[in-house]
């Protein structure tokens, strides 16, 4: 991979989750994308081949995906 590896994505931010992962995906296949609700309870541990999203009620992306 380049030096340009993304990761974090806020242009993902109010898409639907669904949208979030596949842009997440198309950008970087190599990461595990998970969706969780905003508020959700997670390791502390740190992924470098994982993408937690947070989504709302509505199933909207409401925070910055990131690695980790």
């Amino acid at each position: 991979m380049s030096g340009s590896t993304k990761t974090s994505w806020p242009e993902v931010v109010g898409l639907p989750a669904e949208a979030a992962k596949q842009k997440i995906l198309a950008d970087r296949p190599d990461v595990q994308v998970v969706v969780l609700p905003v508020g959700s309870t997670v390791t502390g541990d740190f992924r470098p081949q994982r993408v937690r999203v947070f989504v709302n009620q509505a199933r909207n992306v409401a925070q910055v995906p990131k690695i980790g």
